[in-house]
């Protein structure tokens, strides 16, 4: 099956959380047919996780946690997702600030 284009998901993505009145942005604009994308998970403006679609140990999409850990400074957030950018310019990078932004990620980015 073929995997609908990037912009499409992050579209829907971020149309879900402002509909479930989260915030969600576009810090960096990839490739609109094939960009990979990377989830700046936040949680009422404090850091949460990144997250990216990944495959699992039996082949399956799974939803991979990266990134800096441990309250990281703003400074260190931004160059991790820049310096991913510089080794990836076709990568998205997105900024949700909602409860659970991991699981709206899942839902959307997720799929066989």
């Amino acid at each position: 099956m073929a995997r609908p284009a990037s912009s499409l998901l992050v579209n829907a993505l971020i149309r879900r959380v402002f509909a479930e009145g989260g915030h969600a942005a576009v810090l960096a604009h990839g490739d609109d047919t094939a960009g990979a994308i990377l989830i700046l998970g936040m949680d009422r403006g404090e850091y949460s996780r990144f997250y990216e679609r990944g495959l699992g140990p039996a082949g399956h999409p799974t939803l991979v946690s990266c990134g800096p850990t441990d309250n990281p400074l703003v400074a260190e957030i931004r160059d991790y997702w820049q310096k991913r950018r510089v080794s990836d310019p076709d990568l998205w990078v997105v900024e949700l600030d909602v409860a659970q932004a991991e699981r709206f990620a899942a839902e959307t980015l997720l799929f066989d």
